[in-house]
């Protein structure tokens, strides 16, 4: 057998006091956890639009689908030229969808429906830089022949740089909420830690305030856009 070797108790003390050593200064650098707090809120700004976007075109039918292209490209080419004549730039003219379908119909004895005919469509998006003029060009493009508006939507172009104001109302109304929270905790609000800003966050809404274009053409209105910006910060507390 192996001999044992026995620790005496004065050794062991000695061995304790050594690990208790080690240990002490790895607990005294440890930092003590900052308090903090965290308030996300969303500001917000108000803009009238300056430009608007429209999707207009024309639905053709024939018996043949090459007739009702034919029918189609030439009122079509009809309401292009009209839109430049207006003063839209080629630039702001983008085909936004065209389509060729089959027209049926169900014969009394009930038997299965039949192709009687075709259908041919053909849409623009138009961006119209000048809102006064929407109302006129509106009117213009169902004398053309344009028998699709639909899509209707006003555009703020400088929302980007309009936005900064709701960004500071945002980070505005979170440091209000971070001051009442945190003395409602018998706290003190101090520096910044982090802000983030959630990209993608709703967006501009119309409000109802409104101004009508002239009244002899198609009634108008852009109304006033709501600018959002949310905010997330972080901030120490004393």
């Amino acid at each position: 057998m192996r001999p044992m070797t026995i620790i005496q108790p004065a050794a062991a003390l000695l061995a304790a006091s050594f690990l208790v050593a080690i240990a002490a200064p790895l607990r005294a650098e440890e930092k003590p956890m900052d308090r903090l707090i965290t308030v996300s809120a969303t500001g917000y700004a108000y803009a009238e639009p300056d430009q608007a976007r429209l999707s207009s075109g024309v639905t053709a039918e024939a018996e043949t689908a090459q007739a009702a292209l034919a029918a189609n490209t030439e009122k079509m080419k009809a309401v292009v030229a009209g839109l430049k004549e207006s003063g839209i730039d080629a630039k702001d003219i983008q085909t936004s969808n065209f389509n060729v379908s089959p027209r049926y119909t169900s014969p009394k004895d009930g038997t299965a429906p039949v192709i009687d005919g075709y259908s041919v469509s053909n849409q623009v998006e138009v961006l119209v830089r000048d809102l006064k003029a929407l109302g006129g060009l509106l009117d213009k493009l169902v004398s053309l022949g344009a028998n699709q508006i639909n899509g209707l939507s006003f555009v703020v172009s400088k929302a980007e740089t309009l936005k900064d104001d709701a960004r500071k109302d945002a980070v505005a109304n979170a440091r209000r909420r971070a001051e009442l929270l945190a003395t409602a905790a018998g706290a003190e609000v101090g520096d910044v830690v982090q802000i983030s800003e959630e990209t993608g966050y709703g967006g501009p809404r119309p409000m109802m305030a409104a101004r009508a274009e002239k009244a002899d053409f198609a009634p108008v209105e852009a109304g006033t856009e709501t600018l959002e910006a949310r905010v997330s910060v972080t901030w120490k507390l004393k």
